[in-house]
């Protein structure tokens, strides 16, 4: 017999927007008020760059979220801090968990896989190899599993930060070591870099279905329209007599460009440090 998933629900199909929606179960999560001081109103800029020019197409009308202070760098070290509790995160797919140190310091970071209220964790050179524990990629055994990797070392955790994701530790070499990241592709980090054991919770959030397409909205995610549905004055594809397809030398963007083909992606100085790419 199938175990039953309890952190995934079913909603009731009162409605034909309820009816095939599905939502994730905040049951084992804190029901007090996240900390004052540790949050902020963030501010709407619905996918506009600082001259007011949409950089990013379908954003806007999402409902108003506090921003949570997550502390990504994991820098307070050697001094032990116990969970408080693992809270719900509006602006990321993980949930946070909020850390008690002893010294009276109080913040969030990103809620490993098993950790859980009561624990204690602790960011150190020489720290256990257990969740919710932070230390340098040299002193982490080979096919461990970590999250919240650092690029660059005293940065902060910049990959392997959504719902469910790892990266696993294949090798060490000199004064490198390979990790295999979530997509499949093989990395070369610096064993200087911080990362966290564990996987990063929240693993059923891939599978919410939204239901509706209110739910996307209340999110700021506006539509997508297809360019032979537009006008041919806004997009290349647009127009024409009944439905017809693209119709052109080749698929374009709104802007006129190659959208098939073209390979648009930029060349980066730590592209060297890559040992197998992705498929």
């Amino acid at each position: 017999m199938a175990k039953k998933n309890l952190k995934l629900r079913r909603l009731k199909g009162t409605t034909p927007g309820r009816r095939f929606m599905s939502g994730l179960s905040f049951a084992d999560l804190s029901k007090e008020r996240p900390l004052k001081r540790l949050r902020v109103i963030l501010p709407k800029f619905s996918g506009r760059d600082s001259q007011g020019h949409v950089s990013t197409r379908h954003k806007g009308g999402r409902q108003k979220r506090f921003l949570r202070e997550i502390d990504f760098k994991r820098d307070k070290r050697e001094v032990m801090a116990k969970v408080a509790g693992i809270e719900y995160d509006p602006n990321r797919s993980a949930n946070i968990a909020l850390l008690n140190y002893q010294d009276g310091e109080k913040r969030y970071i990103l809620s490993p896989r098993g950790l859980v209220a009561g624990d204690t964790i602790i960011s150190s050179q020489q720290a256990d190899i257990k969740p919710g524990n932070a230390l340098p990629l040299k002193n982490i055994p080979v096919g461990i599993t970590v999250h919240n990797v650092e690029m660059v070392p005293g940065r902060g955790g910049q990959v392997v930060r959504s719902a469910g994701t790892s990266a696993i530790l294949m090798s060490k070499e000199g004064i490198y070591v390979q990790l295999k990241m979530p997509s499949g592709e093989i990395r070369k980090f610096l064993g200087e870099c911080f990362a966290t054991v564990g996987e990063v919770g929240n693993e059923e959030w891939k599978n919410v279905v939204f239901g509706k397409a209110g739910a996307k909205r209340h999110r700021g995610i506006r539509p997508t329209v297809r360019g032979t549905a537009q006008h041919p004055g806004s997009h290349p594809h647009g127009g024409g007599e009944g439905r017809s397809g693209v119709g052109m030398k080749y698929p374009k963007t709104p802007w006129g460009k190659h959208a098939l083909g073209k390979n648009t992606r930029k060349r980066k100085a730590s592209d060297k440090l890559i040992v197998k790419r992705r498929k």
